[in-house]
């Protein structure tokens, strides 16, 4: 009773009512929030720390920037859900508040896609060596769904998560979803592609693949997508994402099967020239976890040139 009093005297205030309604359309800063209600970063901060103390906002640390975002788990996050449902769409004072909220993602975005733009021809050059993304991502949700296209994930983990792609991908198919990464240009155009996909159920965080801002045995599936071959100690990232791996969870694994491509660790910082099926199965297996299966997906030769993207799945065992 106590938590449920705290909550309703914490949300029954306007400017705190205003920050709610905000935080449970898209993630925001301190500055964001200022800009929006035209009020100061003082008085933004204590109505935020009122929320988080009261378990209805949650704090989520990128470097030095912090984001705020509604609580979407536990019986306060089912009232403050209904509450906010009560709030009248045509008020003026929140139509206004999303009209401001807008402008600021709009030049987010445009931030974004300029960094994107910037990037664009390295990322492509990679990816006309080898299969297209679209049937990369057939056969992952084939193997993940078992067939079953009403199929569900629980708790997602997409480590590395880049533009989002796999949290826009499966993130409908998920109770809730998380993408960890270490660039917050990345993280910036992976949130931008989540809100505009309305996937509410997911969020970014920044955080090192290494040590995962993650419980123990915590999420239902782990994804690392064409991340491993950027890693300094491939064994210890696959050993941090079977930490996470509830009982019963899987691991899936997206990257390169072993190519002579040199230019790729010079020109595009690749520590690793793709992974043989033994060595990745090896590694699970130091983590705990069993080896089910692998495929391979053979490039488009390019120059005489190509590259074999291969996806291994593993599983803690439920007992």
């Amino acid at each position: 009773m106590n938590d449920i009093l705290a909550a309703l005297r914490a949300a029954g205030e306007e400017t705190r009512l205003r920050l709610l309604a905000l935080c449970d359309r898209a993630d925001l800063t301190v500055s964001d929030l200022t800009r929006i209600l035209g009020q100061s970063q003082p008085r933004i901060s204590r109505h935020l720390k009122v929320l988080c103390d009261s378990n209805l906002l949650t704090r989520l640390r990128e470097g030095s920037w912090v984001f705020f975002r509604l609580e979407r788990q536990g019986p306060i996050a089912t009232l403050i859900e209904q509450i906010l449902a009560q709030l009248p769409a045509d008020d003026p004072v929140l139509l206004r508040d999303r009209a401001r909220l807008e402008a600021v993602q709009t030049e987010r975005a445009s931030a974004a896609q300029a960094y994107f733009r910037d990037n664009a021809a390295q990322w492509n050059a990679i990816r006309s060596l080898y299969v297209e993304d679209a049937a990369v991502e057939e056969a992952l949700v084939a193997i993940l769904s078992g067939g079953n296209a009403d199929y569900r994930l629980g708790h997602l983990l997409d480590i590395g998560t880049g533009t989002g792609r796999m949290l826009s991908l499966l993130g409908g198919h998920a109770d809730s979803a998380v993408g960890i990464d270490q660039s917050r240009e990345m993280l910036a155009l992976a949130r931008t592609a989540l809100e505009d996909a309305g996937l509410r159920n997911c969020l970014v965080r920044q955080g090192d693949m290494y040590a995962l801002p993650v419980d123990d045995a915590s999420m239902t599936v782990v994804i690392i997508h064409q991340v491993l071959h950027f890693a300094e100690t491939p064994a210890a990232a696959i050993a941090e994402a079977a930490r996470v791996l509830a009982p019963g969870g899987r691991l899936m694994v997206v990257d390169f099967a072993p190519h002579d491509l040199e230019y790729l660790r010079d020109q595009h910082n690749h520590r690793r020239l793709g992974f043989s099926v033994e060595e990745v199965e090896d590694w699970c297996r130091r983590a705990a976890l069993s080896p089910l299966s692998t495929h391979d997906l053979a490039g488009r030769p390019q120059a005489g040139q190509s590259l074999t993207v291969r996806l291994w799945l593993a599983e803690r065992p439920a007992t």
